[in-house]
């Protein structure tokens, strides 16, 4: 019988690659770092704050997201949206995402041997 650390361990290899995606999706509307990790984990996607604030630094710095404080409020909170950029890629990634799909549901049944 596998352990659950092998089990846990390519669950996360697997949400690793999901989550970027995930992100942007849930970014097309804006919400802040801790709302967003609330949101993914509704949806499936259990991230780890130390995981999420430095993946959503880095997608700012390569132009997939844009930001902007709110300081409306008591606290100040910043704010992420997918940009325009972001939007590109993302097609990209839900493409090739439902390629590998389609790969994995072809092996899964058998066909084309």
């Amino acid at each position: 019988m596998v352990s659950d650390e092998v089990l846990r361990t390519h669950l996360q290899e697997l949400r690793r690659g999901t989550v970027v995606v995930a992100s942007l999706v849930a970014l097309r509307r804006p919400d802040y770092g801790y709302a967003l990790l609330q949101r993914l984990a509704a949806h499936g996607f259990p991230v780890d704050a130390n995981t999420l604030y430095p993946l959503l630094r880095r997608l700012e710095e390569q132009g997939l997201l844009t930001s902007e404080w709110n300081t409306e409020e008591s606290r100040p909170r910043k704010f992420y949206r997918t940009s325009d950029d972001g939007e590109a890629v993302l097609g990209r990634l839900l493409d090739d995402l439902a390629a590998v799909q389609t790969s994995v549901t072809q092996l899964i049944e058998g066909v084309g041997r």
